[in-house]
């Protein structure tokens, strides 16, 4: 074994080898700084540190007994197992797992607890690959777009209102704020008319229409699925409404003889729609309940005509006094009948005392406290 001092031949600030090539120690690995010695021993080079027994423990330098004692071997380096241990902890790897930095070797909880950035979303660690967005870490599976959950580790976003968003919900968020639609297709702000399919919303020039082939208008209408311009869904044959004229691409309310928007189909006097309520027919036109009554007097609740002369007033309600009769046996009554209700209907006394005892009880009851 040879020692000699730092050699005068150089590269930039490293020392040269014997065959004048870069100076790397055997042992490390690593190169020698101008000021260093070499040890030169067989042709080989190593730093003095490095240049000690192939079994001696790197962390306390006694030397290992192959053939009594296990020893760790990592980058040509060996130490006892209990001297290779975490630079924080001092504790022995668990199952072997560490992590390198700088040169030290760190446990996994160490290693994260000094290095590792946490993720904004999970509080978790991240190791691997790290998101740097809105100044702090994600994992990448935890970096999503707060609107609509889109992952963006790989497709970029746009920071809004201190939030991550999506490029098309960004555009959405805009267009929201300025009172407009965002195409669907092409995710840009719609500036002046839109055209719908199937709930969403588009520019009318990205469609043609299905039946002749011309490019779409706002006035543009969807049948079936499909988008057809004014002129060719109107000769489809959809119902056109009896109040505004325009085509009817929903629920249509027949009544009149003609077909109309549900909300088109209105009281003739308040203009309130029906919205599924009973209408009463006169003259051509439609009204509430209320305003029929105000204005063409009583109805009677069974025949639904307006009662032509006097009237028989019981249960709340108004009977022609031909139909004021028992819901039972149909046998008439009169205002001065005897008469109980059941299910809110007149039952006639006679019919009355066939019912069990019980249901008599809860009827004489109700009768008694006003309820008939």
């Amino acid at each position: 074994m040879q020692s000699g001092t730092a050699m005068h031949s150089m590269s930039g600030d490293m020392q040269l080898g014997p065959d004048g090539s870069l100076a790397i120690c055997t042992r490390c690995h690593e190169g020698f700084d101008v000021t260093e010695k070499i040890v030169n021993s067989g042709g080989d080079v190593w730093h003095p540190r490095c240049f000690v027994s192939p079994n001696q423990c790197t962390h306390c330098n006694v030397v290992i007994d192959q053939m009594k004692e296990q020893m760790v071997n990592y980058k040509g380096r060996v130490w006892h197992p209990q001297c290779f241990v975490c630079a924080q902890c001092f504790q022995p790897f668990p199952e072997g797992v560490f992590y390198e930095f700088e040169g030290r070797k760190y446990c996994e909880h160490d290693f994260q607890v000094l290095y590792a950035p946490c993720c904004n979303k999970c509080g978790e660690f991240v190791i691997g690959r790290v998101i740097k967005a809105m100044n702090t870490s994600w994992h990448p599976s935890c970096f999503h777009c707060q609107l609509c959950d889109a992952p963006l580790a790989d497709i970029g976003f746009v920071k809004n209102m201190g939030r991550a968003l999506c490029r098309e919900c960004n555009a959405k968020e805009k267009a929201s704020g300025s009172g407009k639609y965002v195409c669907h297709k092409c995710h840009a702000i719609i500036d002046e008319g839109h055209i719908k399919l199937k709930g969403d919303v588009y520019h009318p020039y990205h469609f043609s229409c299905a039946s002749c082939g011309t490019e779409l208008t706002p006035d543009a209408r969807e049948k079936n699925g499909e988008l057809l311009c004014l002129r060719c869904h109107d000769k489809a044959g959809v119902p056109i409404c009896g109040a505004c004229r325009r085509p009817i691409e929903g629920r249509v309310i027949n009544a009149l003889g003609k077909t109309w928007h549900p909300e088109h189909f209105v009281c003739a006097k308040c203009e309130k729609p029906f919205h599924g309520s009973r209408h009463y027919e006169r003259r051509g036109l439609a009204y509430c309940e209320n305003h029929y009554h105000q204005l063409f007097g009583d109805l009677c609740f069974v025949c639904n005509n307006v009662i032509p002369g006097d009237v028989c007033r019981a249960l709340n309600k108004c009977w022609c006094f031909n139909h004021f009769s028992c819901s039972a046996c149909d046998r008439q009554l009169s205002e001065k009948t005897k008469f109980f209700v059941m299910d809110v209907k007149p039952v006639c006394k006679h019919c009355f005392e066939k019912f069990p005892s019980e249901l008599q009880k809860r009827l004489k009851k109700a009768s008694d406290a006003g309820l008939g």
